[in-house]
């Protein structure tokens, strides 16, 4: 008799929501509660954004933007991200998962190829895109009770031996992560609850939608890219609930999978229940 396969939850945790250690041990918490009680392997994406801003501000590095909120990535910031992003930040939550007794590993891209990118704009520096995943490297770690906790640092393709790294930014990486490992869910997790529009939670969002959000200013700042990524995974897994929601709540994981919490992507699938 064959084993039924487990769901697969790729969650994004956004890097204000890790700032906290108290945040991010609740944060720990929440993927050993979904873990146990829902039998789901959970895979988590992870960004940094306001640790490596901090950092930089601390080495002298100007922090650059552009419109859309994406980090431009020089030679020093490039570096600085392998050392908060792929360190720091990364050892952090795995310390924390593990004080949660979940048993967690720490990568980047590179790690075990577990993903390729290239450069996305020379405008932006020492910023990728990623242009392959091998999901056996998840697979791998989930099937030995390991959640792989990914920092979306990538090999330069043009500086192959650690040369250089590029700095994937996290939300754009998780469609095709999610995408080559076959998730079920997807959760962008971060220190908002949803998308607001004129402060009331919009429950459901799809791309019209979020294009006459963003043209009339609701959408700004790092919540474009944030949308953006979750429609492209909604686009790259249909079928699969993709959602944006808190990542600060007790149970936030179990929350988002099976309550009307947060802003679902239109086009994805019912929320996960237990035993199903």
């Amino acid at each position: 008799m064959s084993v039924p396969k487990r769901k697969r939850v790729l969650v994004k945790i956004g890097g204000a929501a890790l700032d906290d250690p108290t945040l991010r041990g609740r944060f720990a918490s929440s993927v050993r509660d979904a873990i146990d009680s829902l039998g789901v392997d959970i895979a988590v994406v992870h960004g940094g954004g306001p640790q490596l801003s901090r950092f930089q501000e601390q080495l002298g590095i100007e922090v650059k933007r552009n419109d859309r909120g994406l980090r431009i990535t020089g030679p020093e910031t490039a570096r600085a991200a392998v050392c908060v992003l792929g360190g720091e930040v990364n050892a952090a939550l795995v310390s924390s998962l593990t004080a949660a007794s979940v048993r967690s590993i720490g990568l980047t891209c590179a790690d075990g190829g577990l993903a390729t990118a290239r450069v996305f704009d020379p405008a932006l520096g020492a910023v990728g895109e990623i242009v392959a995943v091998d999901p056996s490297v998840i697979e791998d770690l989930a099937s030995a009770g390991f959640v792989p906790v990914i920092a979306t640092l990538a090999s330069d393709p043009a500086e192959p031996l650690g040369g250089r790294f590029l700095n994937v930014n996290a939300d754009a990486a998780v469609a095709p992560i999610a995408a080559a490992w076959g998730a079920d869910a997807v959760l962008f997790l971060s220190d908002v609850a949803g998308v607001l529009c004129g402060g009331k939670h919009v429950s459901s969002l799809d791309a019209a939608g979020a294009a006459h959000l963003e043209s009339t200013g609701t959408l700004h700042g790092g919540m474009i890219p944030k949308v953006e990524a979750a429609i492209a995974a909604t686009a790259a897994l249909p079928g699969a609930l993709v959602k944006i929601a808190s990542g600060a709540a007790p149970g936030c994981i179990v929350a988002a999978l099976q309550s009307d919490c947060g802003t679902a992507l239109l086009g994805t699938q019912e929320e996960l229940t237990h035993g199903h």
